[in-house]
This record gives C-alpha cells, sequence and structure tokens, in this order.
C-alpha cells in the first residue's frame, strides 16, 4: 500500500474534524454547553452524532473481521448493536431526558438520594469509558501501522491527542457538530467502497480465491453456534448498550422526552443501514481475501480488499476513502467516552466548572492511552464485546429499576453494581487463565452476561426487599416527572 494515500486520509480526517470542533468553539460558552450543549441538540443532529460516536473501531473494522474469521455466525454482533437500541427506545430514552440530570452518577443520586450510590457509579462509568477507549485506540494502531508502515503507537498518540484537544477546548456542544459529520463519512466510506467491489465482481474479475462450498462452510453459519455462548452474547449487546455512558450522555441533550424517543428511532434506522455495508466487506473477505484471517489481519480486511480487488487509481480512492472513516471512527467514539468521562469526573472530584472539565478531558484521555500502549488487540469486535457484557452487568440493571420499579433502594442499587462488576470483571480478566486448565467453564468466562446480569439483578431486588425503609422519600415524585410526558 502507498503510504501517501494513508497520511492523506487520516490528515485530512484531523484537519477537517479539528476545523468543525473550532468551529463549535464559537458556541460553546457556558456550563450547560460544554456538559450537555444547552439541551438543544434536535433529533436528526444527535441521531447522527450517536450514530458517530456508537459505530466504534469494532463496528468498522471489527465486524468484518469477525465475518472473515467465522462466517455468518458474526451476524449476531451487528444485530445485537442495532437491537440494543431498540431496547433504548423502549425503556429509557424518553424517562432518562425527563430525569433532568447532566450524567449517569446525578440519576442514581437524584433517584436513591444516595452520596454513596453516586460514587459507585460514578467509578463504573470511568472504568467502562476507559476499557471502551483502549479499542478504540487500538484500532488507530493497526491503522496507522497497516496503511503508513509507521509504529503502531504512533496513531494511538495521534488519535488520544486530537480527541483531548477538541474536546477540552469546546466540550458537548463542539463535539456534536464533529460526530455528526464523522458518522455521514463513515457511512460514505463503506458504502461507495462496497458498491464499487460489487460491480468489480459481479464482472467476473478478479476471480474468487476460494469457491463458494469454501468459503461459506457449513461450519461458519447459523447452524454450528453454540447456544450458550450466542445466547449470552446478545444479552450483553442488547442490555450493555443500555447502559453506556456516551451513549446515555446523548439524550441529556435533546430538548425533551419526545425528541428523545425520535432521536432513538432515527438512530436506529442509521444503525441498520450502516451495517449492511461492513457485513458485505466481511462476505466478500471470505471470498477473495481468505489469506487475512490466516496471518492474523483480520480487522485489517476493510482497509485492504479494495486495493487488492480494484488495483490503480480507482483503488487508491477507495482505500484512502476507507481509511479516512476508520480514523473517522476512533475520534468519534473516543470523542464521545472522553465527553462523558469528563463530565463524571469534573463534576465528582474539580467542582464541576468549564476548567475541571478540561482537565478532566484530557486525565480521560492520557490513562486508556497507556492501557492501549501496554497492550494488544485480540479482536475488535470481541474485545468491545466484553466491555458491554460488563456494563449490562453493572449499570444497565440499576438504570432500568431506577427508571421503572419503586422498591429500587441505594443498598440494593450498591450491591447490585458491585456484584456484577466483580463476577464479570473476574471472568473478563481471570478467564483466559482458568479456561486453559479448566476447558469445561470456558464458555461461561468468555461470555459471562448471561449469568451475571440474571445474579445481579437477583442481589439487586433482593436487598432492595430487605431495606425497605430505605425507599427514598422522593421516590413517587421523581417516577412522576420520569413516566409523565412534557407538555
Amino acid at each position: 500500500m502507498n503510504p501517501a494515500i494513508g497520511y492523506t486520509a487520516i490528515v485530512g480526517v484531523a484537519l477537517v474534524s479539528a476545523l468543525i470542533g473550532f468551529y463549535g468553539l464559537r458556541v460553546s460558552r457556558t456550563t450547560s454547553d460544554f456538559y450537555v450543549a444547552s439541551r438543544t441538540v434536535r433529533p436528526w443532529w444527535n441521531a447522527s452524532a450517536i450514530g458517530g460516536e456508537y459505530l466504534s473501531a469494532a463496528s468498522f473494522l471489527g465486524v468484518a473481521g469477525l465475518i472473515l474469521l467465522t462466517g455468518s455466525a458474526a451476524l449476531w454482533f451487528p444485530i445485537g448493536y442495532t437491537a440494543g437500541y431498540l431496547m433504548l427506545l423502549l425503556f429509557v430514552a424518553a424517562p432518562l431526558r425527563r430525569s433532568g440530570a447532566y450524567t449517569i452518577p446525578d440519576f442514581t443520586e437524584a433517584r436513591l438520594e444516595s452520596p454513596w450510590a453516586r460514587r459507585v457509579t460514578s467509578l463504573l462509568v470511568i472504568v467502562i469509558g476507559w476499557f471502551y477507549i483502549v479499542p478504540q485506540l487500538q484500532g488507530a494502531a493497526l491503522t496507522v501501522r497497516i496503511t503508513t508502515g509507521l509504529p503502531s503507537w504512533v496513531g494511538s498518540v495521534a488519535v488520544a491527542v486530537i480527541v483531548a484537544v477538541v474536546v477540552a477546548a469546546g466540550g458537548m456542544r463542539s463535539i456534536t457538530f464533529v460526530q455528526a459529520f464523522q458518522f455521514w463519512l463513515k457511512l460514505t466510506a463503506l458504502a461507495v467502497p462496497v458498491i464499487a467491489l460489487l460491480l468489480v465482481v459481479g464482472g467476473g474479475e478478479p476471480p474468487a480465491q476460494l469457491t463458494p462450498a469454501e468459503a461459506f462452510p457449513p461450519s461458519a453459519g447459523p447452524g454450528d453456534l453454540d447456544v450458550y455462548r450466542t445466547v449470552s452474547l446478545m444479552v450483553a449487546l442488547l442490555l450493555g448498550t443500555l447502559g453506556l455512558p456516551h451513549v446515555l450522555v446523548r439524550f441529556y441533550t435533546n430538548p425533551d422526552g419526545v425528541a428523545a424517543r425520535r432521536t432513538t428511532v432515527i438512530v436506529l434506522v442509521l444503525l441498520s443501514v450502516f451495517y449492511l455495508f461492513p457485513t458485505i466487506f466481511g462476505f466478500l473477505g471470505r471470498a477473495f481475501a481468505p489469506d487475512l484471517a490466516a496471518s492474523g489481519e483480520a480487522d485489517a480486511l476493510i482497509l485492504l480488499l479494495p486495493e487488492r480487488l480494484v488495483p490503480g487509481p480507482i483503488g487508491d480512492v477507495l482505500t484512502a476513502l476507507v481509511i479516512a472513516g476508520a480514523f473517522a471512527a476512533f475520534l468519534s467514539t473516543s470523542s464521545g467516552l472522553v465527553i462523558s468521562l469528563a463530565g463524571v469526573i469534573s463534576q465528582d472530584l474539580l467542582g464541576g466548572s468549564v476548567r475541571g472539565f478540561r482537565i478532566a478531558a484530557i486525565v480521560s484521555t492520557v490513562v486508556p492511552l497507556l492501557v492501549a500502549l501496554a497492550t494488544e488487540s485480540s479482536g475488535l469486535a470481541g474485545s468491545v464485546g466484553l466491555v458491554f457484557a460488563f456494563t449490562a452487568s453493572t449499570l444497565c440493571p440499576v438504570l432500568i429499576l431506577g427508571i421503572w420499579w419503586r422498591g429500587l433502594t441505594s443498598r440494593g442499587a450498591i450491591a447490585g453494581m458491585l456484584t456484577g462488576a466483580v463476577l464479570s470483571g473476574a471472568a473478563i480478566l481471570g478467564g483466559p487463565f482458568v479456561a486453559t486448565s479448566v476447558p469445561l467453564i470456558a464458555p461461561y468466562l468468555e461470555q459471562p452476561a448471561a449469568w451475571t446480569v440474571p445474579l445481579a439483578v437477583i442481589v439487586i431486588v433482593t436487598v432492595s426487599r430487605l431495606d425497605r425503609r430505605g425507599t427514598p422519600a422522593g421516590t413517587d415524585a421523581f417516577l412522576t416527572r420520569l413516566h409523565v410526558p412534557e407538555r
């Protein structure tokens, strides 16, 4: 691959994102602008921005890579990512917007009237955010190494610096414009190459490296799926979306609950369209680039396939486009995560000022950067899926029960969040070591959500039932505010 293509695409996306961000800085003046864009973001803008930050390295590169490796079994990932937003629409979007909170810890403190519930929630939001940023930085490292030949660390550092500067400069209002632009860039960067590749393949050139029977054997289809792993993965993806801090904070920027619901419906449509294209890339890869799976470069499929199938200037243009889209994915998701983390850290530790927000944005970027530099990616979609499992086991149950169950108490919420964090965290971090000694339990540690989520809910409900006097005095009034539509 010509390094000039990679340099041009990456620098171009970085410059345009920075210019749009600094344009947003001109209208970011108040604390409310920095935290929730003064709650004035309309549904189409907000939906585009959510698509920008939600469609991460796992969506842009990882889904196609998984399909290359495992065939149609990997389709559960885009299905789960999209269906998670249906859960948001049904159970969370409008009530969360009506809560009037700035962050998820604000919500739990207001609902449970407990500073300790807030502290535990804040800690979990920070952990989730940091672990979600790491795959974005690792994806940037992969992209820079493949497309320019530079050391991997350059990509991670470049994304971290750009995100820290743009977020610290303009906050939520500024980053909304940037993320909306980056979503449409990502969609274009996949749609145009896919259409071009289908036209080339339809013309019979070049010939496929594998026959259909070899590219799509029965073992690479739904019939070979492990039932437990599939169910557990869907639990993680469906419920994990409900607890993602960078997604939830977006609903605080809508003017009202009705706008929040409309935003979620638009997001569902945008995600459904987007995921068609990495899926097609993955299936094309199984037929025309199976060697990438054997070489350990599956996550680079989208970056390498256009040049392989369409050599020459047109292939260079398509390659530049997918590189630009990939870099936009790393920037937009990392920006959303840093925004949510900076809001929590500055509110809890730095007084909630604009200066505190900027300091928190830098801290929120540096820590995951150090982790990304010290570790290697084990598969972008898979690593993000484990973050979803952790989120589904911790924040999601408290959020849903806090909105829909009057009997929730602060002790129950804290006990459930800690239970889910300990169990899912132990499975995720210790699973690979235990599984080698006891292979029989490997599936339950590789995909823990099917048992960690129910246990967390049982603990929340049991402790809350035993702590009936702990029900906050203002519960009825707060729930009324969540569920009574605005005029």
